[in-house]
């Protein structure tokens, strides 16, 4: 089967782009509905599942680029007033989700699991603000090694590939609105790519709150990753910055200001968002074919018990808070 695995990949991913494109043929909308996010990323788990990683180098890649384009290219279809608005209660419950996760994943990882201090620290950096972003900028600050920043990753990225299937559902089946399912998704769902793609399969206003939310949530990186290295006591350590969210925010800047005004602007910044989209949806099969067997047997049983118990600490009292207040 691996024999055939990169003719298969490629086959599937033109596939997957050409009904994407359907979009823009007049008439032929109706044959590229069925390509979602979540059926992007199932195609890419099954593809990987099946024949193995056909690319890893170029996965990686084009998954960590083209997810940060299309979150710019978002910012092209949201209106800053409105998007300051509706995310503003979701970001006053940041401050206290972000701390509180640490500890209870300090907690659980180290007192209940005996996961390793980096792994477990990871697994809680990863819950806490943004996925493998955050694992990504926190894991050289404690000096972690390689081995660990793959179980983190992936115990990470399996969580956040069942979120994306499941939340909508749990959503619906809830009753949420589309901001409470917004502030949740952000706060719950582990990676910036799950939390886009879930708000997408919600709704349109779910969707600009929950991206709002997770990226006001990820500059945690940069204050994390300060305390990590007085806690590590590690110096001289290069932090990540994720830049592209302050090119996020001055896209919605320009759509607000520049492109709203005039009918010629909308249908610029509709179209600039309309491609964003799609390639989040390709973004995602690309997500989904990083996974492989390996990776399951890498992670082991402790930190992801660990990663499961916290996860469901994070949305069952971010749900309570939704709820309560």
């Amino acid at each position: 089967m691996k024999k055939y695995s990169k003719q298969v990949y490629i086959a599937v991913l033109t596939i997957l782009s050409c009904c994407l494109l359907l979009d823009y043929v007049p008439g032929a909308e109706i044959a590229g509905s069925w390509v979602t996010p979540p059926v992007a990323l199932f195609l890419g788990l099954a593809f990987a599942l099946t024949f193995g990683q056909a690319y890893p180098k170029f996965n990686k890649k084009a998954s960590k680029y083209l997810l940060q384009y299309s979150v710019v290219g978002l910012g092209f279809g949201m209106n800053l007033q409105a998007s300051l608005q509706s995310g503003k209660e979701g970001m006053a419950f940041t401050v206290i989700s972000v701390v509180g996760t640490m500890l209870i994943g300090w907690f659980i990882g180290r007192k209940l699991m005996k996961v390793d201090r980096n792994t477990s620290y990871l697994i809680s950096s990863g819950t806490a603000i943004c996925g493998g972003s955050a694992i990504a900028a926190v894991g050289p600050v404690v000096k972690a090694k390689d081995a660990e920043m793959s179980v983190a990753l992936g115990t990470i990225f399996i969580l956040n590939a069942i979120a994306l299937f499941i939340f909508p559902a749990i959503g619906h089946a809830l009753g949420m609105t589309q901001q409470d399912f917004g502030t949740w998704a952000a706060i719950a769902i582990h990676d910036t790519s799950s939390v886009v793609g879930a708000g997408q399969a919600y709704g349109e206003e779910a969707l600009q709150i929950a991206t709002t939310i997770k990226l006001t949530r990820a500059l945690w990186i940069i204050p994390l990753a300060l305390v990590s290295s007085v806690i590590f006591k590690s110096k001289g350590q290069r932090i990540s910055i994720p830049w592209f969210i302050f090119f996020f925010v001055l896209a919605m800047v320009f759509n607000t200001y520049i492109l709203e005004p005039s009918a010629t602007g909308q249908a610029i910044g509709h179209f600039v968002n309309g491609i964003a989209r799609k390639s989040l949806t390709v973004t995602l099969f690309f997500i989904g074919a990083s996974l492989s067997l390996d990776v399951l047997k890498t992670v082991g049983v402790k930190p992801l018990i660990q990663g499961i118990l916290l996860w469901i600490v994070i949305s069952l009292s971010t749900l309570a808070y939704i709820y309560c207040f």
